[in-house]
């Protein structure tokens, strides 16, 4: 998960946790960005959230386009 690794040792976070109405939630931000916000779907373990927050932010990083599954219409 170097994007996380990459992020954090940045000076970035990331959070996993309730948010409701959504039982988890993982984001990741850095100092002036969200760069994703992500439900944990059914059935998804804690490690497959992380991987599917690390593949955002790669592309959040890549290509400036950001996940948004919190406040997704």
């Amino acid at each position: 998960m170097k994007n996380i690794e990459a992020l954090i040792d940045d000076g970035g976070d990331i959070t996993v946790g309730a948010l409701p109405p959504f039982d988890c939630v993982a984001s990741a931000a850095d100092g002036s960005s969200c760069l994703a916000m992500l439900v944990r779907r059914d059935g998804e373990s804690l490690r497959a959230l992380l991987k599917r927050l690390d593949d955002a932010i790669g592309l959040a990083w890549s290509d400036e386009v950001f996940t948004d599954e919190v406040n997704a219409k």
